[in-house]
């Protein structure tokens, strides 16, 4: 099967719209407050783990060709250098 080149934002695009439309209401909960929950935008898998590495290796193992975009639960960004500011987003 050959694969359908995508740019990083159709990918961001489609991972955000899977995170809002099914996956949001499962994962925002307290205890995953700015844990990763890295999302399949192919198939619409995903799995939540504290930095997404682990996540990320579990998604690959089952689909090896993954398009894999991780978003920080809660957060308005996954991280912060040089003095940004992580907003949280959700209450």
């Amino acid at each position: 099967m050959q694969a359908i080149l995508l740019s990083r934002e159709e990918v961001a695009r489609r991972a955000r719209q899977l995170y809002e439309s099914s996956i949001r209401q499962k994962v925002e909960t307290e205890e995953n407050i700015g844990k990763m929950v890295i999302i399949d935008i192919e198939t619409g898998d995903y799995e939540v783990d504290k930095t997404g590495i682990k996540a990320a290796h579990n998604l690959s193992a089952k689909h090896p060709y993954a398009r894999l975009f991780g978003i920080c639960i809660g957060y308005n960004v996954a991280a912060s250098f040089g003095g940004g500011v992580m907003e949280r987003v959700s209450k």
